[in-house]
């Protein structure tokens, strides 16, 4: 545990080819809202440069918890991701495509997955499609599922890269999306007004190998020498 500890705290597990960083921060563990910035930077050598004003954010009706993603060990005081818990998970993710209902923006510089009646995040652990975007099929498994056409805050979204192996019951359908309200809350997401998430869609770049960096604001002010984070 000890190891673990000392991992999470000595090294940074930002990718020295990610360009561009969006973070995201909650007063305390238990928050349930917050206030995401952008930065990016030429080369892994620079420092991150703030990119444009900061806007509200709404997470996990309870909060946060320690995700899988590319940090290494656990988080500090903080109870470990899910499935079902309620919390968004913290940590640091590879941001892995961009989704919606409409055609993408000719503008758009990443991978795209426009939503129809039949696509499916599989959230039930026993399905061998967990955690996972699939096309709903005959032959499917599952008995839990997010039909993702039918959610309003779908319109626009993007993929958080948690859970990327798998891991049975550790949380699934973790994403980027546009709340109901600004008061709501979500069952594990990270939530923005719609023209928000619209921005943020039209400025991620895949070719900056973009990362979002979620934590109370306590974990990051202990973790910022070590993994190298923006004010």
């Amino acid at each position: 545990m000890i190891a673990l500890l000392v991992a999470a705290m000595v090294s940074s597990p930002i990718p020295s080819e990610s360009r561009q960083l969006v973070l995201v921060l909650t007063p305390a563990a238990d928050s349930t809202s917050g206030v995401l910035f952008r930065f990016q930077r030429s080369r892994a050598a620079r420092e991150w440069v703030r990119v444009g004003e900061s806007w509200p954010i709404v997470v996990g009706e309870r909060g946060l918890a320690a995700g899988l993603g590319l940090h290494r060990g656990i988080l500090p005081g903080l109870p470990v991701k899910t499935e079902g818990d309620g919390r968004s998970p913290a940590g640091v993710f590879d941001l892995v495509e961009a989704f919606g209902f409409d055609r993408p923006d000719s503008s758009l510089r990443m991978p795209y997955l426009q939503l129809t009646e039949t696509v499916e995040c599989v959230d039930d652990p026993e399905s061998v499609d967990y955690a996972r975007i699939t096309q709903r099929r005959s032959s499917s498994d599952w008995h839990s599922s997010e039909r993702m056409r039918e959610i309003p805050g779908y319109v626009w979204g993007i993929v958080v890269g948690h859970n990327a192996n798998r891991k049975k019951g550790a949380g699934s359908c973790i994403f980027l999306h546009a709340w109901s309200s600004p008061s709501g809350k979500t069952a594990g997401c990270t939530a923005m007004e719609s023209s928000r998430i619209h921005e943020l869609v039209n400025w991620l770049d895949e070719r900056a190998a973009p990362v979002l960096v979620q934590l109370p604001e306590d974990l990051h002010q202990d973790l910022k020498l070590a993994w190298e984070l923006p004010e």
